[in-house]
């Protein structure tokens, strides 16, 4: 049952409706090499869908479906159709794309638009940028960039651990020890992704990414210490940017009156915009060593994800000495003894 200072209760998603062509040409301008054709790449127009759309019916004069509202891609089979229609046509036909509110064209394979072309997408305002990449290269990157952009994402208040590869989160009321734990688990060889405020975002069916923010990074505020760097103290391998969020760990301060897991066959989840992890509801108190039960449960999930769960297995075999104890004669169920070890 959540607390109220639960920090998965009530959580919102960003609103992340729309992007400026400014924005999209500062993130992509090295990763695809864009620059711009004809000096508007500071304008605030928004784009407000992540797909891409290369306006090829359009051009033919087809514009029922024409998705205007997306980046429009101009590749070798754009261009070459436009080179192929007379001066008049060719006009007439490029300008009939802004007939509508476009954000941005971009031109693939290094190819520029003739000056009456570009002139015209400036006289509309419309950002026109040349990618030296190949379309199919260029169409990939932009489709990463966009799809990370509009992606469903949250803010949790936290500390991210990679423990053996599983991506841990620590949640639990202010000053229980999350970043105590996770500096912890530090020292022993496993990699901070973010502490007090993760940020994540939904990638993909059921897949969540879990990352700092940009002012955070590898900080680290220990209480009565102060804020320490991880990255500097610990070095390189110490940190990772980004994990996939794959078990939730929630501290509690333990409670005589409250009912713990015991076996672990009744398996508890969570969700997460959309997506249900797995919880692990941890009671702690002091004295006790947290960091290596930590590491259990992530050995413990590695177990399951590859067909072994520990807590079915026992199940299992406790069903079948049941049954193998009720159909044993009575004077042969004395506990079994390993036969010639004093030891």
């Amino acid at each position: 049952m959540a607390s109220p200072s639960d920090p998965l209760k009530n959580l919102k998603t960003l609103d992340k409706s729309n992007l400026s062509v400014r924005r999209f040409f500062e993130k992509n301008r090295e990763r695809i090499q864009l620059t711009s054709a004809n000096g508007l790449h500071e304008s605030e127009r928004e784009i407000t869908d992540k797909n891409l759309h290369r306006p090829g019916l359009a051009l033919a004069g087809y514009v029922e479906l024409f998705t205007y509202h997306r980046v429009q891609v101009f590749g070798n089979t754009e261009i070459n159709y436009l080179r192929s229609l007379s001066d008049e046509d060719r006009v007439r036909t490029f300008s009939r794309l802004f007939e509508f509110s476009i954000p941005c064209i971009v031109v693939t394979n290094g190819t520029e638009l003739e000056p009456k072309l570009l002139d015209i997408a400036t006289k509309n305002d419309v950002p026109v940028f040349v990618s030296q990449f190949e379309t199919t290269k260029a169409y990939y990157y932009m489709s990463d960039f966009l799809d990370d952009q509009f992606s469903p994402q949250s803010v949790i208040h936290g500390a991210f651990i990679d423990v053996y590869g599983v991506g841990v989160l620590f949640i639990g009321r202010s000053g229980i020890g999350k970043s105590e734990i996770a500096l912890d688990l530090v020292e022993r060889g496993h990699r901070l992704v973010a502490d007090d405020v993760v940020v994540v975002t939904q990638k993909g069916e059921g897949i969540l990414m879990g990352s700092g923010t940009d002012l955070v990074k590898h900080f680290m505020e220990i209480r009565g210490l102060g804020l320490i760097d991880i990255r500097s103290m610990f070095g390189i391998r110490a940190i990772r940017f980004q994990k996939r969020l794959e078990i939730i760990v929630r501290l509690e301060e333990w409670d005589d009156s409250s009912e713990y897991e015991r076996i672990g066959l009744d398996s508890t989840e969570v969700g997460v915009l959309g997506v249900n992890l797995p919880l692990v509801q941890l009671p702690i108190f002091p004295g006790k060593n947290v960091t290596v039960i930590t590491e259990v449960i992530a050995l413990n999930y590695l177990l399951k994800h590859y067909g072994y769960d520990a807590a079915l297995q026992f199940s299992h075999r406790l069903k079948d000495r049941l049954e193998q104890r009720a159909n044993r004669p009575s004077d042969d169920r004395a506990i079994d003894w390993f036969e010639h070890d004093f030891e």
